[in-house]
């Protein structure tokens, strides 16, 4: 007996040992009381030894412990040095403070563009401004034209609208927010994404498949996230003017002002205008819509850091005018008659928002935040003879709390939210007049727990439980997964249910722009006669980072499903009608991706993908893949930038490639000969680029050009002939319809 106590404490003392002989500790900055996840790169050593550690992008060290070692310090570029005395393994949460009376020293390091984390549990990637700046960039909408993962078509020949779409599906299935703010939702599905201007834009967050439980219940796709500019680090002043060949012209100011040591204000103000006509295939439309928009953005900041609060308050307002038709319309005398056809769509939004932040300064991995956000939302318009009008006021309200449980492995949220929408719709198309009414409330709460063993595993679990009272009560599951098998390696699966309501109106507002007659199928649902959809999203990712020659690279693979438990159908498969009705069967998407990204040389960067989908509907005419949507997409972008020179200055040149593969059209049979059109699409490449001198930190000039290749759809606009007559369609776009264009632009910015 003694001899097999004695070999198992042989056995027990070097796993105690080596249990034993490391401490771990989280070092994180007081200063921003808006990033409690810790610093990256602080350096810590044991007193009077060579034995140091530096932190992880989490803030989180591991160092080697001896019970002789008593004093810890800490150290980071710009902060104070702290001496921490410690007499046990217990973990360390540490925050450090700026030094005030070091002398200035300027660190210069180069982010990546697009930043991918191996640490972050959901496949979420961040865009800066870097990478916005590769392209025009001259709206929400356009900002993802250098990315592989969202992409970008036009919804129909005649608006200019474009449309953005992730994992097979469009933008309705993706929650588009705005600092965590629903945004682009309701009746600003359609236009929304171009009423946020590019250089109001900090940076955007995307999350692939299912979201957070936080930011609600209607993620299905995935997230967008724009973060705004800040009035605390945005430029003193800022100007951005652009010019295009396509007659487009934009001007972005930004003018922040410090009021106080805490306070500091932006005004920001964007206008575009297009006035001149273009019919470049010559079939007696407007290629590309008249247009002016006006949009002020007021932005106040407060922050007292030694404190712990932060708080945003903003106040917007737009106005953006299209028209489009013939080229001899005129709206004074040709509005809504049969002498020529035309379209005019006005819209008015007002809202503002508040943002409300406090950080335990004693405990900076807990705090409490408060969202609150009106909108008011008015769209006229006509398009020919048929006629289009909405209003969209609209609340949002979210109380969060953030704490630990135990210690800073386990993270949770928790809090409560609330929404209202009041739609009123005036929908007049043929024989189908109606006045749409409906208000929306919810209330729901939520809780979310993250785990991160600080190594190689973590994950995120929520749960929200919501009372809608159209929706009914329902409970909304999310769960992310991560693990790290070896170095530099790191797999990633997501789950999740989401639901919401179908605006069918509001979010295909393309059809507005043909003959199609409406057909809804009023199967008793609370919306439009019609049930809510319903979907599963699930998904698995793996990321690989490398370093070939000295170079930097990664390598990712993404898999996603999306599943419809219900989804409203939108059947264009009638050339003369569009119809709106219950999904009776299965409709799925699935997306394949790789992502290759590597550093050719210094400054010289290459990122390509190719994708797969394969999405498909049970139509009541059968199982159908989804209509101009290509099976296969390949995606290239190089970018060069020659060294910083001392005074700023700096070449800059940027090229990306699209190739996009045959698209299955809608049926046309039914349509005269000379209205029909082939089964599929055939395949095109794209090629953009554009070149940008920078002259010094104040001031640079680009020049670029979309399209490079002149690809443009011919006949766009079936039974352009007769535009009052039964075949008049321009909703079956495919590929370009404006041609090349070349634009210009200068950008100046005072500190």
């Amino acid at each position: 007996m003694k001899k097999y106590i004695f070999s198992s404490c042989l056995l027990l003392f070097p796993i105690l040992f080596f249990a034993q002989s490391n401490l771990k500790g989280m070092i994180m900055d007081k200063q921003n009381p808006e990033n409690n996840s810790g610093i990256s790169g602080a350096t810590v050593n044991w007193l009077d030894t060579s034995i140091g550690a530096v932190s992880n992008e989490k803030g989180w060290f591991t160092i080697p412990y001896k019970p002789e070692y008593k004093k810890l310090v800490v150290s980071y570029i710009g902060y104070k040095t702290d001496t921490i005395t410690v007499t046990s393994l217990k973990t360390i949460r540490h925050f450090i403070t700026p030094e005030s009376e070091l002398e200035e020293i300027t660190v210069k390091s180069k982010k990546r563009a697009t930043q991918r984390s191996l640490f972050a549990t959901a496949n979420m990637f961040t865009v800066n401004n870097d990478e916005l700046l590769k392209a025009a960039c001259c709206n929400l909408a356009e900002s993802f034209e250098t990315n592989p993962s969202i992409d970008v078509s036009f919804s129909d020949a005649l608006t200019g609208t474009r449309q953005i779409q992730m994992l097979g599906l469009k933008s309705p299935y993706l929650l588009i927010t705005q600092e965590n703010v629903p945004s682009v939702r309701g009746a600003a599905q359609a236009f929304g994404l171009t009423f946020t201007p590019g250089t109001w834009v900090e940076s955007i967050q995307i999350t692939k498949g299912a979201g957070s439980v936080v930011n609600g219940y209607e993620s299905i796709s995935g997230q967008i996230n724009a973060e705004l500019v800040k009035p605390f680090s945005d430029n003193k002043f800022f100007l951005n003017a652009y010019s295009s060949l396509n007659g487009r012209l934009e001007l972005n100011t930004h003018f922040n002002e410090k009021i106080s040591d805490k306070w500091q204000s932006g005004l920001y103000i964007h206008g575009n205008y297009r006035g001149e006509k273009f019919d470049n295939n010559n079939d007696n439309f407007l290629d590309a819509p008249l247009a002016k928009q006006i949009n002020v953005m007021n932005r106040w900041q407060y922050t007292d850091a030694q404190n712990g609060w932060v708080s945003f308050i903003n106040f917007r307002y737009l106005k953006d005018e299209k028209q489009t038709g013939e080229l001899n319309f005129n709206p004074e005398t040709d509005k809504r008659t049969t002498n020529a056809w035309g379209s005019e769509i006005d819209t008015k939004r007002f809202e503002t928002s508040a943002k409300l932040g406090y950080v335990f300064p004693e405990l900076p991995f807990q705090s409490f935040g408060f969202q609150l956000a009106y909108s008011n939302h008015q769209q006229d318009s006509y398009f020919g003879l048929n006629v289009y009008d909405i209003q969209h006021e609209s609340v949002y309200s979210n109380l969060l709390f953030n704490s630990i449980i135990g210690d800073t492995r386990n993270k949770f949220k928790t809090g409560i939210s609330f929404t209202y929408d009041n739609y009123d719709e005036l929908v007049e198309v043929g024989t189908f007049d109606e006045n749409f009414k409906r208000k929306e409330q919810s209330v729901g709460a939520f809780f979310e727990y993250a785990f991160d063993n600080l190594d190689d595993f973590s994950f995120t679990t929520g749960l929200r439980v919501d009372a809608h009272n159209l929706l009914g009560n329902f409970i909304t599951p999310r769960l992310h997964l991560r693990y790290a098998p070896w170095e530099n390696g790191v797999f990633r699966a997501s789950a999740g249910r989401g639901k919401r309501s179908a605006n069918i109106f509001a979010e295909n507002q393309q059809f507005f722009v043909s003959s199609r007659q409406i057909n809804i199928d009023n199967v008793g649902g609370n919306i439009y006669g019609l049930n809510p959809e319903i979907a599963w999203n699930y998904g698995v990712s793996y990321m690989q980072k490398f370093n070939i020659f000295d170079k930097k690279g990664d390598l990712t693979f993404d898999f996603y499903r999306t599943d419809f438990s219900n989804q409203v159908v939108v059947d264009w498969e009638n050339p003369q009608g569009i119809s709106f009705y219950d999904l009776d069967g299965k409709s799925v998407a699935n997306s394949f991706q790789v992502e290759l990204y590597y550093q050719l040389a210094e400054g010289f960067n290459l990122r390509t993908a190719y994708k797969y989908f394969d999405v498909s509907t049970d139509y009541k005419s059968g199982n159908l893949q989804k209509p101009i949507q290509p099976k296969n997409r390949f995606f290239a972008n190089l970018s060069y930038e020659t060294i910083l020179q001392e005074n700023g200055a700096q070449w800059k040149f940027d090229a990306t490639f699209n190739s996009i593969g045959k698209q299955r059209l809608p049926d046309t049979r039914s349509n005269p000969s000379q209205y029909q059109l082939a089964e599929f699409s055939n395949p095109y490449q794209l090629l953009n680029s554009q070149v940008t001198r920078v002259f010094s930190e104040k001031f640079e000039v680009y020049l670029g050009a979309e399209n490079l290749t002149n690809v443009q759809q011919k006949n766009p606009i079936l039974a352009s002939d007769n535009p009052f007559g039964a075949n008049f369609d321009t909703t079956i776009v495919y590929s370009p319809i404006f041609g090349r264009a070349i634009y210009a632009g200068l950008r100046f910015k005072i500190k």
